[in-house]
């Protein structure tokens, strides 16, 4: 059985996951109105990722006996003046989404709920990516300032992201 502190911080982290997506989204569709369609492939995979990040939550609380309790996705921003801010944003969100997943697992010790902490061990993980990848992209971003050829040689890259 799930502990209840566990549960409800797990149904805050689905809300967290989905508020992700959206925003991964949002930013898909910048992009693609700006005809910057690698970043649009690259951001729209990562919404993906992140629906299937709630998806995993979702599971594994309804497979420990728990109750999913879905809450109300908020709007996500819509607007960006560039790739780089766009990507700037992006890191803060993976950051916080790491922050998150440590306090699940620092819960999950004072829980003593060890199941848990072993099931946070994937996510623990994917952030380092997660971050990781976000990072390289901002600080490309950095270098290439107002470099329009250095841009779309950049979307180029993104667009050979695949799923995963």
């Amino acid at each position: 059985m799930l502990p209840k502190k566990m549960e409800d911080e797990f149904n805050k982290q689905i809300n967290n996951e989905l508020f992700s997506a959206y925003l991964y989204l949002s930013m898909s569709a910048f992009f693609e109105s700006k005809n910057l369609h690698g970043f649009a492939s690259w951001t729209r995979i990562q919404a993906k990722e992140e629906a299937i990040h709630a998806i995993k939550f979702f599971s594994y609380i309804t497979e420990r006996n728990g109750k999913v309790c879905l809450k109300e996705v908020k709007s996500p921003k819509s607007n960006w003046t560039s790739p780089l801010e766009v990507f700037e944003d992006t890191y803060k969100k993976e950051s916080e989404i790491t922050k998150n997943i440590n306090d699940l697992v620092h819960l999950s010790h004072t829980e003593k709920d060890h199941t848990s902490s072993s099931f946070l061990n994937w996510f623990l993980q994917e952030q380092v990516q997660e971050e990781s990848s976000a990072l390289e992209i901002l600080e490309k971003l950095k270098l290439i300032k107002d470099n329009v050829g250095a841009l779309f040689i950049l979307d180029k890259e993104l667009s050979q992201r695949k799923d995963k």
